[in-house]
């Protein structure tokens, strides 16, 4: 008895680490460009035996205006830092501290993590592993690739819409290769909330948040020099 609650015990050890260890396993793989990843959120639909539209399209295929407006609106900082934008995640770290409503601080390295091994949802385990697993995929991948991969496994509509050309052909009737700035900007400012913002029939807050990532687009200048 002894012996096999022993054994059970090496096993489920052994199937913990492998979970565990996945995900940076599964980021070395995903180096390889002929390789589409799919999100958890896709995989949980496969499985719930939910419609999924995801068409895969390379960075170098997308319009330039297409990566620039979703940087600029998700995080300014992504050529700059490795994965984790410090400064920022400090900020809301002080905020919790003081009780104060906290701001978002996931970079789009962060939010691929989330998007390929995690889980949705407001939670602060999600966050503390969402941490090594952006600083993992920040040294393994170039930044073209993350900017790449987190394009094509966004959620860019509640009804399994996954992907910017997906997202582009269903909202705007056009190719992500083929968006125009006005466009691009309004895919961008929908991704903190596909569900409640429509790109294609914007509210005026979301008309106005896209006039914003415009002026910013085309002042991102260094801000993309990783990308070109």
């Amino acid at each position: 008895m002894r012996q096999r609650v022993a054994g059970l015990f090496k096993w489920t050890v052994l199937a913990i680490l492998a979970i565990i260890l996945l995900p940076f396993a599964l980021t070395v793989l995903y180096r390889w460009e002929a390789v589409h990843p799919t999100s958890t959120l896709m995989l949980s639909r496969h499985l719930a035996f939910q419609p999924v539209d995801r068409r895969w399209i390379d960075l170098s295929d997308m319009a330039p205006v297409a990566y620039q407006a979703v940087l600029v609106s998700e995080d300014g900082q992504f050529c700059a830092h490795n994965g984790i934008d410090w400064n920022a995640l400090n900020l809301v770290i002080s905020d919790a501290i003081d009780g104060e409503k906290t701001r978002g601080a996931s970079t789009i390295t962060m939010q691929t993590a989330k998007n390929l091994f995690l889980w949705g949802g407001r939670s602060y385990l999600r966050k503390v592993l969402e941490i090594p697993l952006a600083l993992w995929i920040d040294l393994v991948l170039p930044k073209k690739r993350i900017m790449e991969i987190y394009l094509n496994i966004a959620e860019w509509d509640e009804n399994g819409v996954f992907g910017i050309e997906a997202g582009s052909q269903s909202h705007f009737g056009v190719s992500a290769a083929d968006l125009s700035r006005k466009q691009a900007a309004y895919m961008a400012v929908t991704l903190p909330n596909p569900i409640m913002r429509e790109p294609s029939n914007p509210t005026q807050g979301l008309r106005r948040l896209a006039s914003v990532n415009i002026k910013r687009a085309q002042n991102s200048g260094a801000y993309i020099k990783c990308l070109e």
